[in-house]
């Protein structure tokens, strides 16, 4: 459809994955091979509801500002699928291979048209370097005194899990759990909360039953898309009105992107 109607190009995350704050960081910097920049995105999720082939599945539009369309934009978009007539396909393009990085050109029918497959992490994990101390955060991760453990629910946040955690980080893939996405969420509801975060949740030590050794200091999780979090500390759970509070009252002194102080906060 979209070499069919004009669009010069494609980005598509590796393997189809991108999470949402990943995809406003993609649209607000990164540059494509042409020195273009993204007009907007689709993002396509159960968000946080069971996803798969019979359950959740939805669409998200995201502006060329990185952020969500606003109700006035997307009131529109539904006026026009009660009067659209038709629409223009291009079926004679070849089948891209999304697991592989790179760009592949096509003759479109309005001309040349580029599916560019790209590392999904890369520009998320620029922003975070903007943001936050990663030597600290790796002091901590790598400390013999720490333990953690990070939920991603099989969602796509296990990728960037990885990604940080791991490879940036430095610390231990014992310590993420659920970190392989998968289309079904692996039959569970990925909703980062102590109903459905069980594992993470008996990890912690807030289970009915005793965990099998000592908890973790600190947990998280996330939901299919990692715009939601669940925050939990050794047997007490934070609640995320709490969560945001702790952020606020140390965010001056402890994430470089607020040292110049913090303007306000908001929990959605």
């Amino acid at each position: 459809m979209a070499a069919a109607n004009g669009v010069r190009s494609v980005w598509v995350g590796q393997n189809g994955l991108l999470s949402t704050p990943a995809v406003s960081a993609v649209i607000r910097n990164r540059i494509g091979a042409d020195g273009a920049k993204a007009s907007g995105a689709f993002i396509l999720t159960a968000s946080h509801n069971p996803g798969g082939p019979n359950e959740d599945f939805g669409i998200k539009y995201n502006m060329e500002n990185g952020g969500p369309a606003p109700e006035g934009i997307t009131d529109k978009i539904y006026e026009n699928t009660k009067t659209i007539k038709e629409y223009f396909t291009a079926e004679d393009l070849p089948d891209v291979d999304i697991s592989t990085v790179g760009i592949t050109t096509f003759g479109g029918p309005e001309g040349p048209f580029d599916v560019d497959v790209f590392d999904p992490t890369e520009d998320y994990v620029k922003l975070m370097k903007t943001i936050f101390d990663f030597g600290a955060i790796q002091k901590l991760l790598t400390s013999p005194q720490f333990t953690f453990c990070y939920d991603a629910l099989h969602g796509v946040a296990g990728i960037y899990a990885k990604r940080i955690f791991v490879e940036e980080l430095s610390a231990s893939e014992s310590s993420l759990i659920n970190c392989i996405p998968k289309d079904d969420f692996g039959g569970s509801h990925p909703d980062p909360n102590l109903t459905y975060a069980k594992e993470l949740v008996t990890r912690l030590g807030l289970g009915k039953q005793a965990p099998d050794s000592e908890p973790p200091e600190f947990g998280a999780a996330a939901d299919g898309d990692a715009d939601r979090n669940m925050i939990l500390g050794k047997r007490f759970f934070v609640t995320p009105s709490d969560s945001v509070a702790i952020i606020a009252a140390n965010a001056v002194e402890a994430i470089p992107y607020f040292s110049s102080g913090l303007k306000g906060v908001a929990r959605f």
